[in-house]
């Protein structure tokens, strides 16, 4: 008996939930379960659409005091705020300008084709580092930083006059406060001339640009980071090349670099942990790599790569979650990215390299300001417009899809004072990536003037 009341007991709900679902499908018609299920799917993509417009990151506008940047002078004070050379400020006025006078009946925010202009470089080098809380651990990264630069590539004329101006009886140093390098240095961006050196000396179209720049963008730092930063400046006479701009609060490293971009006068604009974990020696492998890689109209990126340590005693000795971390998030970033990006073995070394046509297809549209920002710009540069390809006499004989990206392996070290938590902003890290690349495939991120 308790057998059989056990076999008459009625199905819990979930079971009569799953039989009227079947035995409704089963009596209704085959093109209404089809309109069916493709309204469910696209009330799914909707959703998901609409979840994702509310929901994924929108970098805020800065603030007038954030396009501003202060440096040493030659007397050791410390400047007023001075305005902060912007590109990205005139590229955005050029293109609203064009897109009104040509094409008047489009709607505000429409996307129209990015043609890309910038004006002529200044310097040779820009420099960005971000910095949040680095009075620690900065100064040995300048030191190392402006060696290698006043060596390759000199200080810029008006920064070197100045200094002489004001100790006119010192000894300069070699390298250090000349206005040329004391090396030479590789430039060679290919032109419309046929590419080389002797055809770029020729190529007089574009201002003769020297000197480098340092821009430290003080992301809300609570410390003495800025104080630290112009007394370093002050001792090396880096005035007005060493510059310091200060967000009013805190954006993320990716939002640090992004606007440190948008200001940026280089040929090329580098951007370079404050910890000095990657040798800064290595920017002159950078930029072979992205002048090998430039194309027709000089678009070039060139990223520093730690893969080939792997299996090294700084990968090794490093914990087991660590690396189990990092292969994990090396697979997501395989299945998440388009094919190019995805090919990429260290999309996280914080030393990377652009050659200044490449900054308006990519820096005007991210969104990123955390620690997955290098992948989208990485992504932008796979999906840039495209642009003609030159043979040798110049004459355009078929057109090149994207920025191709060199990865150049770089000496790397551990350094203490890491402010990322390994476990939490590796979760961040893989939803941050899954929100980013939905967002564009989805048309929630667009290439927008805007």
């Amino acid at each position: 008996m308790a057998a059989t009341a056990t076999l008459q007991k009625p199905p819990s709900w979930p079971g009569q939930l799953v039989w009227l679902l079947f035995d409704t499908a089963r009596q209704t018609p085959a093109h209404w379960l089809f309109l069916g299920f493709i309204a469910l799917l696209g009330l799914g993509l909707a959703t998901i659409f609409v979840g994702l417009y509310l929901l994924a990151p929108k970098p805020r506008a800065p603030s007038p005091s954030e396009k501003t940047y202060i440096t040493t002078n030659p007397d050791g004070t410390t400047s007023s705020p001075r305005p902060l050379p912007c590109w990205y400020d005139r590229w955005l006025a050029e293109g609203r300008l064009r897109q009104e006078s040509r094409y008047p009946t489009i709607p505000a925010g429409f996307p129209v084709t990015d043609t890309g202009a910038i004006e002529p470089a200044e310097v040779d080098i820009s420099v960005v580092i971000p910095a949040y809380n680095e009075e620690d651990r900065i100064i040995p990264t300048l030191e190392e930083m402006v060696e290698y630069l006043d060596q390759r590539f000199g200080r810029p004329a008006s920064s070197a006059a100045a200094t002489t101006a004001a100790s006119p009886g010192k000894k300069k140093k070699s390298g250090v406060g000349a206005g040329s390098a004391t090396k030479p240095h590789r430039l060679v961006f290919k032109n419309q001339h046929g590419g080389g050196a002797a055809a770029a000396a020729k190529d007089t179209s574009t201002p003769p640009s020297g000197g480098y720049e340092i821009i430290i963008v003080n992301d809300g730092s609570r410390d003495g980071t800025v104080q630290v930063a112009l007394k370093f400046s002050r001792r090396h006479g880096l005035h007005d090349v060493l510059r310091v701009v200060t967000l009013e609060r805190n954006r993320g490293k990716g939002g640090g670099v992004t606007h440190g971009f948008r200001h940026v006068r280089g040929r090329y604009a580098v951007f370079a942990d404050a910890d000095g974990a990657s040798r800064f020696s290595d920017l002159g492998k950078l930029i072979e790599g992205c002048e090998d890689v430039v194309d027709g109209s000089n678009r070039g990126v060139a990223i520093g790569s730690r893969a080939h340590l792997v299996g090294s005693e700084a990968v090794v000795k490093r914990s087991a979650i660590r690396n189990f971390l990092m292969r994990s998030f090396h697979f997501v970033l395989m299945i998440l990215t388009p094919p190019a990006t995805s090919r990429i073995r260290d999309t996280q070394c914080g030393f990377k390299l652009f050659s200044r046509a490449a900054l308006p297809h990519i820096v005007p549209y991210m969104h990123s300001e955390g620690w997955i920002f290098d992948i989208e710009m990485l992504m932008l540069a796979e999906s840039a417009p495209a642009t003609p390809v030159l043979a040798g006499d110049g004459s355009v004989i078929g057109s090149s899809y994207g920025i191709k990206v060199a990865e150049v392996p770089v000496a790397w070290h551990e350094v203490d004072g890491s402010k990322m938590n390994l476990v939490q902003d590796s979760v961040r890290m893989a939803v941050g990536l899954a929100v980013l690349r939905a967002s564009w495939m989805l048309g929630v991120y667009r290439r927008r003037l805007a």
